[in-house]
């Protein structure tokens, strides 16, 4: 299993299985950060965002809120069984 972090398209990524997994970024409209989830078009989850984005959802993180870990965790956690 290969787990690797490394910078594509000129954005930190996160790769699972040599697959590309997610990856974070500041948006451009709303100026947060976010975690971009690759596979998130196949997720249903309230805490994700489509947009005009056809495979990738993205979740917004609030800077001026704490983290929301359990959220974040449940996400990659669902993410994770698209690449087993």
């Amino acid at each position: 299993m290969q787990d690797t972090e490394t910078w594509k398209y000129g954005l930190p990524l996160y790769c699972f299985r040599n697959k590309m997994y997610c990856y974070l970024w500041v948006h451009k409209k709303y100026r947060q950060p976010y975690i971009g989830i690759v596979e998130g078009g196949k997720i249903n989850h309230p805490a994700l965002i489509t947009e005009k984005r056809a495979r990738v959802k993205i979740m917004l993180i609030d800077p001026a809120k704490n983290i929301p870990v359990k959220t974040i965790d449940s996400i990659l956690q669902k993410a994770l069984a698209f690449y087993k």
